[in-house]
Formats: C-alpha cells, sequence, structure tokens
C-alpha cells in the first residue's frame, strides 16, 4: 500500500520479547485456501462496484495460479482491489508464494510498482463501502525490488488500524521489515503466524522479519469507527484478502494452517 506517501522505518525481529526464541512451525494439517482450479470459495471486492463484481476480470485463475491482471484496463483509475477467503480465522499460520510480472498498468500510483498484500484480521467484504479504498486489517505488504535500491518486503502497514511495536503503540502506516530485496520474477514465499490479539509475525523463506503484538483499531480513522460500534478494540481475527493495486502478481500455494489459541 502507500509506501512512499509515508515515512518507512527499518524494523528489527524481536524473537525473545515476543516468545518467539527457538519456537518451530506446529506439525498439523494445512487447509488449502486455494484450489488451483478456480476463485472458489473467494470473493471480490473492488473499489466503485458492488461484492462480487470482478471488473475487468482483475482476479482470475490461469495455469494452475491465481492472478491479477489488468489487460482489460485503460486505465487503473483509483479501483484498488482484493479477494477475500469466505471464512475469518484468528490463530493459525497462513502461508504462499507470490511473483511480479509485467508492466504496471497506466494510472497506477508510483508507490503500488510491484506492491501488493495480504490483508490480515480484515473486516468482512459485507461491511466494507463500495468506494472504500482499502479494508481496515492489517496488511503484510509485498513488494518487488525496483532496478537499484533497497526495497524489502513484508513489510507492516496498518489500513485504519495500529499495532503495538517495541513495547509501544505504533501509529504511522508502513513499517518496514529486515527481509532482502527481490527483484525480477521470481516466486517469494510468505509465511506469517498469527496468534489472534496477542503477537504476529512475518517470514521470508523461512526467516522472520519483522514482528508485533495487539492488533487494533484505530479510533481516529473513518472506516474504522464504524467497526468500534459493534466490536472490540482490539483484533482478535477476521478475514484474510489478497490485493490488487495496479501491477500484475501471481500468488500460489495459499495455505492456511489453524492453530489452538
Amino acid at each position: 500500500m502507500r509506501g512512499s506517501l509515508f515515512r518507512i522505518f527499518l524494523a528489527v525481529p524481536l524473537l525473545a520479547s515476543l516468545g518467539f526464541a527457538g519456537e518451530k512451525s506446529p506439525e498439523g494439517k494445512w487447509i488449502q485456501l486455494f484450489n488451483g482450479k478456480d476463485l472458489s470459495g473467494w470473493k471480490v471486492k473492488i473499489k466503485g462496484h458492488d461484492l462480487g463484481e470482478n471488473f475487468g476480470n482483475t482476479f482470475r485463475v490461469e495455469d494452475g495460479v491465481m492472478k491479477v491482471g489488468y489487460d482489460k484496463y485503460t486505465k487503473f483509475g483509483a479501483k484498488f482491489g482484493h479477494v477475500f477467503y469466505e471464512k475469518p480465522f484468528s490463530h493459525y499460520i497462513i502461508r504462499c508464494e507470490y511473483r511480479f510480472l509485467g508492466k504496471q498498468v497506466p494510472g497506477g500510483p508510483g508507490w503500488a510498482f510491484r506492491n501488493s498484500g495480504i490483508m490480515l484480521h480484515c473486516q468482512s467484504p459485507q461491511s466494507m463501502g463500495k468506494n472504500q479504498n482499502f479494508p481496515v486489517s492489517i496488511e503484510v505488504q509485498l513488494l518487488g525490488g525496483r532496478d537499484q535500491g533497497k526495497r524489502p518486503t513484508a513489510n507492516l502497514c496498518t489500513p485504519g488500524t495500529h499495532v503495538v511495536f517495541k513495547g509501544k503503540l505504533l501509529k504511522r502506516h508502513c513499517t518496514n521489515s529486515s527481509s532482502k530485496t527481490y527483484r525480477g520474477d521470481q516466486w517469494v514465499k510468505v509465511e506469517v503466524e498469527v496468534h489472534g490479539n496477542k503477537a504476529i509475525r512475518h517470514k521470508i523463506d523461512g526467516q522472520t522479519v519483522i514482528e508485533y503484538t495487539k492488533p487494533q483499531l484505530d479510533e481516529n480513522d473513518k472506516d474504522a469507527q464504524k467497526l468500534l460500534k459493534g466490536q472490540p478494540k482490539l483484533l482478535d481475527g477476521g478475514y484474510i484478502s489478497l490485493q490488487s493495486e495496479s501491477h500484475p502478481v501471481e500468488f500460489r500455494k495459499v495455505e492456511l494452517l489453524p492453530l489452538k489459541p
């Protein structure tokens, strides 16, 4: 999301303070959220369109991967989109592989170059406004590198939310992870461990790159204010969605391992 519009800071992993030091991912039965054939179990919400209206066939499945494509667009027109999995989750590990391809659609903002995300603890797609840019959520920001310079991935962004980071309430919008930069069209493996409203950690290729606690609604955000009328401030769970932000991207092996609270 809006990485270049906000000052980005480098995050240092907090393994010891969050109790993750030496911890291994538990073994269990993984749920395949994406079947590799179609969008069964997923619901599309694109800005300016009703829930379920997949404008321009933005989200589609081809060759066994979920694709975000813009070949039917003449310009982006701020049509930020999200595809939601049909069920909410609270305690789990989610992992998938993604890659960026091709050119950004005309009219896409500069910060959205090779930019997508996995949105966690999302509000329901039914509760989003028709012209709402992004769901209130915690974003695992996925970025592809430019020709030069550092551009880490699996960063943290907070549309309508805050988290506690290094023991303090974090109010800035985006915070960089400690990952390396991934350039080109290579597949990148991302994994996120979510413990309700207690702690969340992002991993790239098996390495933890950022951790934080207490995801919560931002009382000053207009979209979050609507949600605060019917739910607690701390976010214990929610829906999962994948983004379309004007650059073609592909996802594969989207899978989830439920954890015990």
